[in-house]
């Protein structure tokens, strides 16, 4: 069964100006919901993440200054967001999420976070509207018990995944894997295991073509045993931030060549859906479904 973790907040306390891109996180399983594809049972709504296993990743005085609502105002501004107790609540049921979903991909090949994908924020930082870092959370969660050995995560935002290579740079049991827009945010790069920045306007020719290059030489490399998987759709031509040229048919393309990597060699794979800002929300919340169609028709 499918198994998807929902963003149970829904209220958000952001200016106006956020709220729009919030919007996909309640119209992506609504969409599902809609069309048949899922039934309730396959929603489950995260618990918290306990304290101590965010701190397996963060550092504790940057977690404390989160929860006491202690971040200093200019900290708060890289973030993006106007701290709140609720804003926190969301990001440590978002890493729960994710943390829940390994154990799905487990049992099922695959598992999904409605929300998700905070790859800049860093051990002891926030930044680009994320505070935790969920998938790299999930993934020190899984090494300190000892549920798998080798990890890779393949981040393909249009943004550079900055903060999971900040966290990971000095483990050798987790591989970070992005491909992002050079001339994108985060201005200032951190170093992944593996970066291919591509030039603005990059299209689905040499996209597809670069992805379907390096995944399987670097699976066999790694032999990873857990994969992360973060599928941003920032990369579409109409993403108003994303600076790429990829067509919703090249971005459900990037998708299941991906989800082919995996069920050929086996290994389970948790995703988080990461950006999307297209101006018409039908463009972003479609693109975000294409991955659940098609996760749902390879692996169901």
């Amino acid at each position: 069964m499918l198994k998807i973790a929902f963003d149970p907040i829904y209220i958000h306390p952001l200016p106006e100006g956020h709220r729009f891109p919030m919007l996909k996180y309640e119209l992506i399983p609504a969409q599902l919901l809609h069309e048949g594809l899922i039934s309730r049972d396959n929603l489950f709504a995260p618990s918290l993440a306990p304290e101590e296993i965010i701190c397996l990743t963060h550092e504790k005085s940057y977690w404390e200054q989160l929860r006491d609502l202690t971040l200093p105002p200019k900290e708060q501004r890289r973030t993006g967001f106007p701290l709140s107790a609720q804003l926190v609540e969301r990001e440590v049921r978002i890493a729960g999420g994710t943390i829940e979903g390994c154990y799905y991909a487990f049992e099922h090949g695959v598992a999904f976070n409605v929300a998700g994908g905070t790859h800049h924020a860093g051990s002891n930082w926030g930044e680009g509207f994320c505070l935790l870092n969920d998938q790299a959370i999930a993934a020190n969660y899984l090494l300190n018990n000892k549920l798998d050995t080798s990890i890779l995560i393949i981040d393909l935002d249009v943004h550079q995944g900055n903060g999971t290579a900040q966290i990971f740079e000095k483990e050798q049991r987790v591989f970070t894997f992005s491909m992002h827009g050079a001339n994108n945010f985060p201005f200032r790069k951190e170093k992944s295991d593996l970066d291919i920045a591509l030039p603005d306007g990059t299209g689905d020719e040499e996209y597809l073509q670069l992805l379907q290059q390096t995944l399987p030489e670097l699976i066999e490399q790694q032999k990873p045993d857990f994969i992360f998987y973060l599928s941003g759709v920032d990369v579409l031509e109409t993403d108003k931030l994303g600076k790429m040229a990829l067509s919703k048919t090249a971005c459900k393309a990037r998708d299941r060549f991906v989800f082919e990597q995996c069920i050929k060699h086996q290994i389970p794979v948790q995703v988080s859906m990461g950006g999307g800002y297209s101006l018409n929300i039908r463009d972003i919340v479609d693109a975000h479904c294409n991955t659940y169609r098609l996760a749902n028709e390879l692996y169901f």
